[in-house]
């Protein structure tokens, strides 16, 4: 007798025997649908890179601001979805990666374009020491600490004459080169950050880590018993989500050519991932993506309304979170069985598996 058969329960006396499965089973990453949906992904993101050749600058800037809240979406919702730890103070990093980029190409000689995700490493390692003070702290108690931790940050920065003190500086490195071609390479860099944050992200949640890391967000007490280091899988979330908001933040700068403190350092940051998360769908990956995209056509739409397009945003995101508690993706896929991502693990049957 088998495996199989010897763990399958006896049928009671009338009831059907169904037939066994024919072929032996397997175990598989993904399904059809992640297979859809990754070549679909990978198919628009070619699409995007080709619209530098036919939208105008005006748009180019437009989806520059979209990629980033792609990429603040993701990595929040890789901090507080997958990691359990809700931080209010990702400013903090945005703020740090706008100033580096700054720094490096205007004081350091370094190509902006390239100070881009030199500026994400400057927010990763600066994020290494704020994890010491933050993780002694849980709860509510580590949201507003990272709140009060921006805010220092911002102090520190609002005091160095050499970046515009107060009312901050602008990037001078870019300053004689053509418009629409800045535009355009900030464009495909802003898309080139956002396709790795994604991958990057997948590939972490699909992982032996990322398994960890959900099982430190359910109890942390019992994934320590079962031999996870909760303080190393905490950490390497929280540096890589620093790194992203730090890219993001460069992205910004790269766009706007100027940074001011009170913009980049503002909490209306960590809002916008908060709003994007939560009515997407925390704790997925699709979620997030189709969380900024509702933002997005949400602030394009009713930007011009001035304080009512933050009514109408407050309004959206109660109603979702009355009424779809796990976001818009838990409506489209409730059961998560067409994830677009191959990150779980199905057991097939049939002639074919191996």
């Amino acid at each position: 007798m088998s495996v199989e058969q010897r763990d399958r329960p006896e049928p009671a006396a009338g009831e059907a025997t169904a037939a066994p499965p024919a072929g032996p089973a397997r175990v598989a990453r993904g399904s059809r649908a992640s297979t859809v949906g990754t070549t679909v992904l990978g198919a628009g993101a070619v699409v995007l890179a080709a619209l530098p050749y036919l939208t105008s600058p005006a748009t180019q800037s437009t989806l520059t601001l979209f990629l980033v809240y792609v990429v603040l979406a993701v990595t929040w919702n890789l901090l507080a979805g997958y990691g359990g730890m809700v931080s209010v103070g990702q400013q903090a990093y945005i703020g740090l990666g706008a100033y580096g980029l700054v720094v490096l190409s205007d004081l350091a000689g370094v190509d902006p374009f390239l100070a881009v995700p030199l500026a994400a490493l400057l927010a990763a390692l600066l994020s290494i020491p704020v994890s010491l003070l933050a993780f002694r702290l849980v709860g509510g108690y580590f949201a507003i600490g990272t709140w009060v931790v921006a805010e220092v940050v911002r102090l520190v920065v609002v005091q160095v004459p050499q970046v515009g003190a107060g009312s901050g500086t602008s990037l001078r490195s870019l300053a004689g080169t053509d418009a629409g071609l800045r535009i355009a390479f900030t464009y495909w860099t802003a898309l080139l950050v956002a396709v790795v944050v994604v991958a990057g992200t997948v590939w972490l949640v699909a992982s032996r880590t990322g398994i960890a890391l959900t099982a430190v967000r359910d109890d942390a007490r019992a994934a320590a018993s079962n031999g996870v280091d909760v303080t190393r899988v905490k950490r390497l979330v929280f540096v890589a989500s620093a790194a992203g908001a730090g890219a993001a933040g460069a992205l910004l700068a790269l766009s706007n050519l100027r940074v001011q403190p009170d913009s980049v350092f503002s909490v209306q940051w960590t809002a916008f991932m908060v709003f994007m998360v939560v009515i997407g769908g925390v704790g997925t990956l699709e979620g997030p993506l189709l969380g900024a995209v509702v933002f997005f056509a949400l602030q394009q739409a009713l930007g011009d309304l001035g304080t009512w397009y933050l009514v109408v945003l407050g309004v959206v995101a109660v109603v979702v979170v009355l009424f779809a508690p796990r976001g818009l993706w838990g409506l489209v896929d409730p059961h998560r069985r067409y994830g677009l991502f191959p990150v779980s693990y199905r057991l097939v049957h049939g002639r074919g598996a191996r």
